[in-house]
C-alpha cells in the first residue's frame, strides 16, 4: 500500500529513469541542426576528434551526446534511417550497462549502433551478441556502412570460420556473433600454447540481443569442448540389448525433469542376471552402471524428432532453445553413443571433456554488459540478482495498437491443438496472416498434419531447413499465409504486413 502511494507521488523506478534520460535526449536533439551542416568528410572526421578528446582525459559520458548525434546523422545519410528519440533512450540505457526492454519492431538493431560506436572509440573492441549466425552476418552487413563511414572496422563470426578469419573478426572495433561462437572461441583460446595463436583480445563491452533467451533460458547450458577417448564402442551395443529388456516402473524409474533414470532393486537383480554377474555395484563394474544409466536415458528420455534427428546415419542434436540443428555438437559422457546404439547406427568413439564454461560465467567476464529484448521486465529480479543488471522499459515510438490477450489454458494437448486449428481456420477464411510458434519440431509436424486434413495451405519452419527460413518468415505477413515455426526459426527477421 505504502509502495503504491509513493509510486503515485514520485513515480515508479522506471518512470524516474525515463525522466532522467529526457534531458540527455533533448541535448542530442539540440545538436542535430549543427551536425546536419557538416560535410561527409567533416562528419567522418568526428571519430578522430572523439578519440583525441578521450586521450586528453574526457569520459565516454561527456562525449555521448555529440557521438550519438553523429551516429544518428550518419544513419540518416547512409541508410535513410533516423534514430527516434526512444531508440536514443535505448542506446543510453545500453551504454550504461543495463537492459533496455524495447517492444518487437521498435528497432533494437539500429539502437545498438549508438552505444557500440561510442564504446568502440576506446579501441578495446565491442561484441554484439545475436541469437544465430544468420542475424550476426545480416546485422553486421546492414549496420556496417554506418561504422565504416565513421572510420571504424566491423567483423562477424560464422560457425565455419578458421582461426585466422576469427582473429581478423575480433581485431575489428565491432564484432557480431552468437553467444556460442564467442564462448567456444574463449575455450579454444584457453587450450592454445601461445598468445599469438589466440583469436580473442579481451572482454570489454558486450551488447546481447534477445538477452532473456541467452542470459536466463540458456544461462546454465555448458559450452563443452571434448576430444575422443580410447575406449572400445562394443559395450554400447551390448548394454543397449540389455536395457531393451527392462520394464519401466518395474526395473527402473524416470525423473523427467532432471532427465535421469534410476534402477530399482528388481532392475539391479535383472541386470545382474542378464549380464551374468553377482554384484552390479562391485567397484570393478562401475562402468557398466554408467552405461546402463545412459542407455536408459537414451531410450526413455531423449526422443527422436524432438531432442535429435537422424540424418545420413548420424545423430544430430536439436537445440532445445532454438529448435536448430547442431551437427558439430555431441552429448558427453557416453550419452551420444547410447543414442547411436538405440538407433542402431555406427558408434563414434566417446568424447572426454577438455574445456567447459557456462554461458552465465562467460558473460560475467565482461567489464560492461548490456542487453536488449522485447520481454525482460518479468525476469528483472533474476537479471539484478545474477548479473547485477537493471531493466529499463523503453516506451514505444507510437502508441501500441496490438492487443495482447491473456493466456488460455486447456486440460489436454489434444483440446489445445484443436482450438489452435479452429483459430487458424477462422483467420485463414478472413484472409488474415497467421504465425504459429511451437517449442519443437514434433509439434510443428503434428499441427501440419492437422492443417493438411483441413486442406489449409501452410509453410512449416523446422530446424531441418533453416537456410530458407529467413525468406519464408519475412513473407509471413501476406494475406492468407499460415506459417508454423519453432520458437527460434527466423528469429529477428522483420515480418512486413502484406509481404
Amino acid at each position: 500500500m505504502i509502495t503504491q502511494v509513493l509510486a503515485k507521488i514520485i513515480g515508479t523506478k522506471n518512470e524516474r529513469e525515463l525522466k532522467r534520460l529526457k534531458p540527455i535526449v533533448e541535448k542530442i536533439n539540440s545538436l542535430e541542426p549543427e551536425i546536419q551542416k557538416l560535410s561527409d568528410a567533416e562528419l567522418s572526421r568526428k571519430t578522430i576528434e572523439f578519440k583525441e578528446r578521450l586521450e586528453r582525459g574526457a569520459t565516454l559520458d561527456e562525449i555521448l551526446p555529440e557521438a550519438f548525434a553523429v551516429v544518428r546523422e550518419t544513419a540518416r545519410r547512409i541508410l535513410g534511417m533516423r534514430h527516434f528519440d526512444v531508440q536514443i533512450m535505448g542506446g543510453i540505457v545500453l551504454h550504461e550497462g543495463k537492459i533496455a526492454e524495447m517492444k518487437t519492431g521498435e528497432g533494437k538493431t539500429l539502437a545498438a549502433t549508438l552505444p557500440a560506436y561510442l564504446n568502440a572509440l576506446t579501441g578495446k573492441g565491442v561484441h554484439i551478441v545475436t541469437v544465430n549466425d544468420y542475424l550476426a552476418k545480416r546485422d553486421a552487413e546492414w549496420m556496417g556502412p554506418i561504422y565504416r563511414f565513421l572510420g571504424l572496422t566491423v567483423g562477424y563470426l560464422q560457425n565455419q570460420m578458421n582461426d585466422s578469419e576469427r582473429k581478423k573478426a575480433y581485431a575489428c572495433d565491432i564484432t557480431y556473433g552468437t553467444n556460442s561462437e564467442f564462448g567456444f572461441d574463449y575455450l579454444r583460446d584457453n587450450m592454445k600454447y601461445s598468445l599469438e595463436d589466440m583469436v580473442q583480445r579481451g572482454h570489454y563491452y558486450a551488447i546481447i540481443d534477445e538477452v532473456d533467451s541467452i542470459l536466463i533460458d540458456e544461462a546454465r547450458t555448458p559450452l563443452i569442448i571434448s576430444g575422443p577417448s580410447e575406449e572400445s564402442t562394443d559395450l554400447y551395443y551390448y548394454i543397449d540389448e540389455v536395457v531393451r529388456k527392462l520394464k519401466k516402473d518395474v526395473h527402473f524409474t524416470l525423473d523427467e525433469k532432471a532427465k535421469n533414470a534410476l534402477l530399482t532393486e528388481e532392475g539391479v537383480a535383472e541386470c545382474e542376471r542378464l549380464l551374468g554377474i553377482k554384484n552390479l555395484y562391485n567397484p570393478r563394474y562401475v562402468r557398466l552402471v554408467h552405461h546402463i544409466n545412459q542407455a536408459l536415458r537414451a531410450h526413455h528420455l531423449f526422443k527422436r524428432e524432438v531432442d535429435y534427428l537422424v540424418k545420413d546415419g548420424k545423430v544430430i542434436i536439436v537445440d532445445e532453445f532454438t529448435g536448430r540443428l547442431m551437427p558439430r555438437r555431441r552429448w558427453s559422457d557416453g550419452l551420444h553413443q547410447a543414442i547411436e546404439a538405440k538407433e542402431r547406427l555406427r558408434i563414434e568413439a566417446e568424447n572426454q571433456t577438455l574445456a567447459m564454461i557456462t554461458i552465465q560465467n562467460y558473460f560475467r567476464m565482461y567489464e560492461k554488459l548490456a542487453g536488449m529484448t522485447g520481454t525482460a521486465e518479468t525476469e528483472a529480479a533474476e537479471f539484478k540478482e545474477i548479473y547485477n543488471l537493471d531493466v529499463v522499459v523503453i516506451p514505444t515510438h507510437k502508441p501500441m495498437i496490438r492487443i495482447d490477450y491473456p493466456d488460455v489454458v486447456f486440460r489436454t494437448q489434444k483440446e489445445k491443438f484443436e482450438k489452435v486449428i479452429e483459430e487458424i481456420e477462422k483467420c485463414y477464411k478472413e484472409g488474415r496472416p497467421v504465425l504459429v510458434g511451437t517449442t519443437s519440431i514434433e509439434k510443428n509436424e503434428l499441427l501440419s498434419k492437422m492443417l493438411k486434413k483441413r486442406k489449409i495451405p501452410h509453410q512449416v519452419l523446422n530446424a531441418k531447413h533453416h537456410e530458407k527460413e529467413a525468406q519464408i518468415i519475412a513473407q509471413a505477413g501476406r494475406s492468407h499465409t499460415v506459417t508454423i515455426a519453432t520458437n527460434m526459426a527466423g528469429r529477428g527477421v522483420d515480418i512486413i504486413l502484406g509481404g
